[in-house]
């Protein structure tokens, strides 16, 4: 008994002693007052609770807002005190005080209440952290807020970030809090002159977080209203005529019916239907059954119906028309202030102006780009077919070399950085060595015989295909680009192009003028143009023809491989990589004008802006995008045969 006794007087003291603490306890004190909503956890009454501790002021605040939301927090049960706490075990946990941090002992969990709120609540708790989060010392915190606020835009976030702008110390993240703080602004002010304010601020910015604020703001809703005035107070977009493009006169009378503004139609199975109801005696309204396979006389049957008051009268095309005329249809903004929809309509229009100019600056960088690989794949030919006359249709393959040759050498090299760079000059010299070795064994025995330099090129180009495939394999094979070459240059939400295909145009730009260097200022280069120009007459002054042509053909697959090495850091490196890209260096070659280099680039950048172009007006079928090109080539060819930049003088006629 004398147990029992104390016992009770421990228990009543605790019941004396909680709501003692609770005063003393600043927050404690805020969650007894709001204990019944806490515990209960309804997404619609727990919105004063979480404003009551939020506004608190109180050091505590952020840490019992985040404990709430984690499902950490605990009520004990013989007191109703809140803690939060931490479980041991499945039958344990240890509490802590709100107000002083202290631990206060281990509980069984059986005599305490976890507060579970539910994704609504937490969601409210999230929104209520952001003024804390905003503010927090740790800058990765603060981006996180700002990061939670970008993705579900508030009303609730606009106040406490715009409190939060002034103290902002990091500059990048200052910027895009005023960024978001214009974003809301513009969304859920309150203010229409301080919306339309911000809405010009930003007119002319091509951020799609934008447009997707001002998109809501110019939606329009078809809406239908009785009488011949409008309700005053609408915003009103335009007003809607049933029966021209954008109102059907069946779909506008169907919007009378929904608003239950006008009888609905009846259908020809719910007038079979009512027939089939009113059978009297092998008659309907005194027509015989045996008539009602017709229109004209089941209508009749009906109608008789209707006279008898039995089933609701047909709706007629007079009734429709009197139904459509006494009623008034218009496109209402969902937005209600005309001055905010007015602006955001005009920011719009700027936008889409300049979204236009830079789609069109986008498309030349595309086309540049494209055609500085294409130049890049080209180059070779130029030279062996260009300036030798040798249709090599290996060429593709010697660009397949190189790729496989970075491969291999990134398999040796770890640091994509340093293999890339030993790559571009072994992959020149492997190429170079295979051209000599062609050259010499088949390509000097067919000089002047194009039909059988094609035929045995060909047949070279599928053998190295096929030995290509025995070595590595029908899988394809990476080859990374270093880390400095990811990514991309961002102008802004619509242009951007990727570093890798910069370094492409460069080194497309460094090999034309290696290749002009070479023509124009070497030995090599003289003689080069002395054979082209006259083969016999370069002869007859000491110049070895073969020679020329050994290390002609040499140079042109040597760029070939380098080429190779710079297309395998986008494209799939595989046995087929040459054929993707040979038709294209023919029609360069030819298109631009054969022997001339800065025909091969005029060509290059004629056939790359072609195709985005095409590509642009059809972008989702790549094959007719190619069909087109390859048809508009062959006609310019008709005009011009001789390409864009024609050799002139006695080269031009051999």
């Amino acid at each position: 008994m004398v147990r029992i006794f104390l016992a009770a007087l421990v228990v009543a003291a605790l019941s004396f002693a909680a709501p003692a603490r609770a005063q003393d306890a600043p927050m404690q004190a805020v969650l007894q007052a709001h204990a019944e909503l806490i515990v209960k956890s309804s997404r619609k009454a727990i919105g004063p609770a979480i404003d009551a501790v939020a506004d608190s002021g109180l050091a505590q605040t952020q840490d019992v807002l985040q404990t709430w939301q984690a499902k950490r927090m605990w009520q004990r049960k013989a007191d109703g005190v809140f803690f939060r706490g931490e479980e041991i075990d499945a039958k344990t946990s240890r509490l802590y005080d709100f107000d002083t941090g202290a631990d206060v002992g281990i509980f069984a969990n059986s005599d305490l209440k976890q507060v579970k709120p539910n994704s609504g609540v937490r969601a409210m708790l999230g929104a209520a952290l952001v003024r804390f989060q905003l503010r927090d010392p740790d800058p990765s915190r603060r981006a996180e807020a700002l990061a939670a606020i970008e993705r579900a835009p508030s009303r609730q976030a606009l106040a406490p970030l715009r409190a939060a702008i002034g103290d902002e110390t990091d500059p990048a993240l200052k910027a895009r809090k005023v960024r978001a703080e214009r974003l809301l602004t513009i969304a859920f002010d309150d203010d229409d002159a301080i919306r339309v304010a911000a809405i010009r601020d930003m007119g002319g910015d091509l951020g799609v977080d934008l447009r997707a604020t001002l998109n809501p703001l110019v939606a329009t809703d078809l809406r239908v209203f009785a009488g011949g005035d409008l309700p005053g107070g609408l915003n009103i977009a335009r007003h809607v005529a049933p029966g021209d493009e954008t109102l059907p006169r069946d779909t506008a009378y169907d919007m009378l019916v929904a608003a239950s503004l006008a009888p609905a139609r009846i259908t020809a199975e719910e007038i079979r239907a009512s027939l089939a109801r009113h059978i009297d005696g092998g008659y309907v309204a005194g027509v015989p059954v045996a008539q009602l396979n017709a229109d004209a006389a089941r209508l009749r049957a009906y109608d008789g119906l209707v006279a008898q008051g039995l089933v609701p009268a047909r709706v007629n095309d007079a009734d429709i028309d009197g139904a459509l005329a006494s009623h008034r249809f218009a496109e209402v903004f969902a937005e209600p202030s005309p001055a905010v929809t007015g602006a955001a309509r005009a920011a719009l229009g700027q936008i889409e102006t300049r979204v236009s100019a830079n789609q069109i600056l986008d498309l030349t960088l595309d086309a540049l780009s494209l055609a500085s690989i294409y130049f890049l794949a080209a180059i070779g030919l130029a030279i062996t077919f260009g300036v030798m006359g040798v249709i090599n249709m290996a060429h593709g393959e010697f660009i397949m070399m190189g790729a496989y040759t970075g491969f291999v050498v990134q398999q040796m090299i770890p640091n994509h950085t340093v293999s890339i760079l030993v790559a571009i000059p072994l992959a020149f010299a492997v190429t170079f060595a295979a051209g000599v070795v062609m050259e010499r064994l088949v390509i000097r025995w067919l000089y002047n015989r194009p039909l059988e330099t094609l035929l045995a090129t060909f047949g070279i180009s599928i053998a190295l295909q096929q030995l290509a495939k025995n070595i590595f394999g029908t899988q394809a094979r990476p080859l990374t680009a270093p880390a400095w070459l990811d990514g991309a240059w961002v102008l802004n939400d619509i242009v951007s192009i990727s570093y890798i295909r910069i370094a492409i145009a460069v080194l497309a730009l460094i090999f034309l003028g290696v290749f002009l260097i070479v023509i124009k200022r070497t030995r090599l280069g003289l003689e080069i143009r002395a054979v082209t120009q006259n083969r016999r007459m370069a002869a007859s002054m000491g110049i070895n023809p073969d020679r020329v042509n050994v290390l002609t053909f040499g140079l042109g697959s040597g760029i070939a491989g380098v080429a190779g090495v710079a297309i395998g850091l986008f494209a799939k490196v595989t046995s087929e990589l040459g054929g993707d890209y040979i038709v294209q260096s023919f029609m360069t070659v030819v298109v631009g004008g054969v022997g001339n280099i800065w025909g091969t680039l005029a060509g290059a950048t004629m056939i790359g802006f072609l195709q985005k172009g095409i590509e642009w007006f059809n972008p989702s079928n790549t094959l007719a995008a190619q069909t087109y090109m390859i048809a508009f080539i062959i006609l310019f060819i008709q005009f011009r045969p001789r390409g864009i930049v024609a050799l002139r003088g006695r080269a031009a006629g051999d």
